[in-house]
């Protein structure tokens, strides 16, 4: 073979490669949009949004809820999760607003679940009650009148669903401070970084066996919701078909979303995560003892100075 024969038979043909490469984007971006069309179609809906709301305010506002209702667990998943017996529609132990501004880092804040507050319809009560007797609906109500901000999306998740979502990540890396015992939350966990699996994550989440009980609870709980969406957004899952797969099969099943969300909302919900945050608890001033229970009475005018920076 003549050398000019061998540089055309070996020559680089760019263009074939360029047309290979295009084509198996073009592959990719169509599965990435059938699959974003079935997980959307996927999810679980409800009216979250109430028939009264405050007026419009800054950025966008996410009602985040972490239900303890224990539907849908079968036995072993009670006995594995450390759960206890069915209680029906659920309660919330958890209760967050995602501010995410204009510009600027994204501001998670913290309502302890036994906050007095007023429930519309109901009268003085904990936050949490609003959710067990008028559901996402009610809630969201609750929650504008009582912080002036406009809630623009809603996100619920039960137990079973956000031990599921840790395992198909392939677990959380959390650092407690301290080592935690607690037999009601199947919980055992020693001081120092650790790989969490679904269990000991939702037993974290949900134990109040530390010497401030809800309110070391709910900084907890910031801090797992911010592991667990830096993880599920990191290229290790986002690459792996392996994690990526379960965990949308996952998260599709066990989330509640408001009738106006998308699977694209949440995808910017955590990707706006993913450069920082700030954490908040509302500002308390005292507990005290009412006819409602034990309560978490709030600092009038440091929540207020909060909620106009949010505003």
């Amino acid at each position: 073979m003549s050398g000019e024969k061998r540089r055309k038979a070996f020559s680089f043909k760019p263009r074939g490669c360029l047309n290979s490469l295009a084509g198996l984007l073009a592959v990719v971006l169509v599965l990435a949009f059938v699959v974003a069309l079935w997980a959307d179609a996927k999810l679980n809906r409800v009216d979250a949004t109430p028939a009264t709301q405050v007026s419009n305010t800054a950025g966008t506002n996410w009602l985040l809820v972490g239900s303890d209702s224990r539907q849908g667990l079968t036995e072993e998943d009670v006995q594995r999760l450390g759960t206890g017996g069915d209680i029906g529609v659920g309660r919330t132990d958890t209760i967050m607003i995602l501010h995410l501004p204009t510009t600027g880092e994204p501001t998670l804040l913290s309502i302890p679940r036994d906050s007095y507050v007023n429930v519309p319809g109901w009268g003085m009560d904990k936050a949490n009650a609003a959710f067990s007797v008028g559901g996402p609906e009610l809630l969201t109500q609750t929650v504008e009148e009582a912080t002036g901000l406009r809630i623009d999306h809603y996100a619920e998740i039960g137990m079973g669903g956000l031990a599921n979502m840790v395992d198909a990540v392939g677990g959380v890396e959390m650092c407690p401070a301290e080592p935690i015992q607690d037999p009601l939350a199947n919980l055992d966990i020693q001081a120092g970084c650790q790989e969490f699996d679904g269990a000991t994550a939702l037993g974290y989440v949900r134990t109040r066996a530390t010497a401030m009980g809800d309110l070391d609870r709910v900084v907890r709980q910031r801090e797992f919701f911010s592991a667990l969406l830096s993880t599920a957004t990191s290229p290790g899952t986002l690459l792996n078909p392996f994690r990526i797969i379960p965990m949308i099969t996952n998260a599709v099943g066990t989330f509640t979303v408001g009738e106006g969300d998308h699977v694209w909302h949440l995808a910017r919900l955590a990707l706006a995560m993913r450069g920082g945050i700030q954490t908040e608890t509302v500002p308390i001033a005292t507990f005290a003892d009412y006819d409602v229970g034990s309560v978490v009475i709030w600092d009038d005018a440091a929540a207020e100075e909060l909620f106009s920076s949010m505003r």
